[in-house]
């Protein structure tokens, strides 16, 4: 009998990212920059100027202008373009470079606001200030500050106003705004789970990877929608291959159960390893038990010693049953390989 995904007071492993934790909300300048945004954005508002049949050549150099674009309308396009892409849409023409100077202004106090958050760049940090220099960049429309500001107005303890300043991004079609947003709407009271899967829906799609995973353990949980284990899995997946940890586990979880995914052994092996090898303590835990099992006792060792580093007592029990069957120079080796092990990088 096919088992079900156990429900939340069943000691579920399928957790989801608690939203107490300033740093589970994605840091949109710590996110792979969106190199080709303005770049395709050009390309499409030229694809649709040349196929547009011209009754003259006035009235087609006319949809060519792209000065002729309004500023407020212009001024939307680019509210979540980063520095790079702002500099490079600013070279277009004189009417592009005005009106998006606003925005260039604002990555400028982005910047302060990352330093003054941070403690970087010489300066000491101060929290209200960060939240200052964000909430000036917002208000030059950057999505980028308004997430910030919002993260800000979070770990402050002032959820309404943080999440006002995500709902403000997540209507420009910032990912990260609309990730948050979705995130939010989990964890205030009383929770809105519909309104969450929306806006986790629209920034999946977006490539948009903690997204992907807060929507699959909605699916996963019935929470908000209807419960799909083939679609919460197929999310899982989406996420895992876009270096989200915790969905590399609950991948490996869904292909080891064969529970919204075909069962595969290899594949299960395949994500646990890999969220181990990022850090994952209990996937560190479970590989180990799994190279214990095929005998690989110094590699289990290994992980089963960063688990018990991280806080996993269970794994600390099993590694030193294995230690009594090594010699004290494998001892000495294995220790060695766990003090000099580093995490591979993830997206988180």
């Amino acid at each position: 009998m096919e088992k079900t995904w156990p429900g939340r007071s069943d000691g579920c492993r399928f957790n989801s990212l608690p939203l107490v934790n300033p740093h589970n909300f994605t840091d949109p300048l710590d996110l792979p920059p969106k190199t080709n945004a303005f770049k395709n954005f050009y390309a499409r508002h030229n694809r649709f100027s040349s196929r547009s049949s011209p009754s003259s050549s006035a009235a087609e150099e006319s949809r060519r202008d792209f000065s002729a674009l309004p500023y407020d309308v212009l001024a939307k396009i680019a509210a979540t373009f980063s520095l790079p892409n702002l500099r490079a849409a600013s070279l277009v023409c004189k009417a592009w470079r005005d009106a998006l100077q606003p925005l260039r202004e604002a990555m400028l106090f982005l910047r302060w606001g990352k330093r003054f958050k941070h403690g970087r760049g010489g300066v000491r940090a101060n929290l209200h200030k960060a939240l200052d220099s964000f909430l000036k960049g917002a208000a030059r429309g950057s999505t980028l500050s308004m997430v910030d500001a919002g993260l800000v107005y979070w770990e402050m303890g002032k959820k309404e106003e943080g999440m006002e300043l995500y709902r403000r991004a997540a209507a420009l079609g910032d990912p990260a705004g609309q990730c948050n947003l979705g995130i939010s709407c989990l964890k205030v009271e009383p929770p809105n789970p519909k309104e969450a899967v929306k806006w986790l829906y629209k920034a999946s799609v977006s490539g948009h990877v903690r997204a992907q995973y807060q929507l699959a353990l909605c699916l996963h949980q019935g929470h908000g929608v209807e419960q799909n284990l083939p679609e919460a899995a197929r999310w899982y997946l989406r996420a895992a291959e876009g270096g989200y940890v915790r969905a590399m586990y609950n991948t490996s979880l869904c292909y080891s159960l064969g529970e919204g995914l075909v069962q595969s052994h290899r594949q299960a092996r395949k994500w646990m390893k890999r969220a181990a090898d990022r850090g994952h303590t209990k996937a560190q835990f479970e590989h180990g038990l799994g190279l214990f099992s095929e005998g690989e006792k110094m590699k289990a060792v290994v992980y089963l010693e960063l688990a018990t580093r991280a806080g996993e007592t269970a794994a600390g029990h099993v590694k030193n049953v294995i230690l009594q069957q090594l010699s004290a120079t494998s001892r000495d080796q294995v220790m060695l390989l766990a003090d000099n092990w580093r995490s591979l990088p993830s997206s988180h």
